[in-house]
C-alpha cells in the first residue's frame, strides 16, 4: 500500500531520519526516475547509476530544496542531469546505450535517436500530460497513475488519449519541419 503522505511530508520526514518516508519517496518517484534515465538512452546498469546518483543528490540537498512539494519534479530533473553526465563521460568501450537487443548498429542508433526525440517531445508537454505519459511508460496501471497524479481513475484513459493526440501532433510537426 502506497504511503498516503504528500511528497512534502515525506521529504520532511525523510530529512528527520524516517526510513518509511524514504521508502515512500522511492515507491512514489522511483519508477519515474527509472523512466527518465532510460528515456535518455541509458542501458540498465547506467540507468541504475543515474537513479542512484539522483538519490544521493537528494540526500546531499535534503534541507536545501525550496519547494518540498515539488520533490518529484526535482528528482526527475536531477535524474536527467545525472544521466546526461554519464553519457557525456562515456569513453570508448561499452556504449551507454542499450544496443544488446539488436546486433545491427545502425538500427540501434536510429532507435536510440528516436527514443531521445520522443522523450524530448514528451518533456515539452504541459502537465498532466508529461507526468501521465511518463507514468504510463513505466508500466503502471490506471489506478496507480490516477493515485500518483490525483486524478479520478475513470479520467486516466481519456486524459491519456488526449495527451497522446497532442504528442502525435507535436511529432508530426517535427517530422514536417525536418
Amino acid at each position: 500500500m502506497p504511503d498516503p503522505r504528500q511528497p512534502a511530508e515525506l521529504l520532511l520526514a525523510a530529512a528527520s531520519g524516517d526510513q518509511s518516508a524514504w521508502n515512500g519517496l522511492e515507491a512514489r518517484f522511483g519508477p519515474r526516475m527509472w523512466a527518465v534515465a532510460r528515456a535518455c538512452g541509458l542501458n540498465e546498469p547506467d540507468a541504475a547509476d543515474a537513479v542512484q546518483g539522483a538519490w544521493l543528490r537528494l540526500l546531499e540537498h535534503l534541507h536545501d530544496i525550496r519547494d518540498p512539494a515539488g520533490v518529484g519534479a526535482w528528482l526527475a530533473t536531477t535524474t536527467r542531469r545525472e544521466a546526461l553526465l554519464l553519457i557525456k563521460k562515456a569513453k570508448p568501450g561499452p556504449a551507454p546505450f542499450d544496443v544488446t537487443h539488436d546486433p545491427d548498429p545502425e538500427s540501434a542508433v536510429l532507435e536510440a535517436d528516436g527514443n531521445r526525440m520522443l522523450w524530448k517531445t514528451v518533456s515539452t508537454l504541459e502537465e498532466p500530460c508529461r507526468s501521465l505519459l511518463t507514468l504510463v511508460a513505466s508500466d503502471l496501471g490506471s489506478r496507480q497513475v490516477a493515485v500518483r497524479l490525483g486524478l479520478p481513475v475513470g479520467s486516466v484513459g481519456p486524459t491519456r488519449a488526449r495527451c497522446l493526440a497532442k504528442l502525435r501532433t507535436l511529432i508530426s510537426l517535427q517530422e514536417t519541419v525536418q
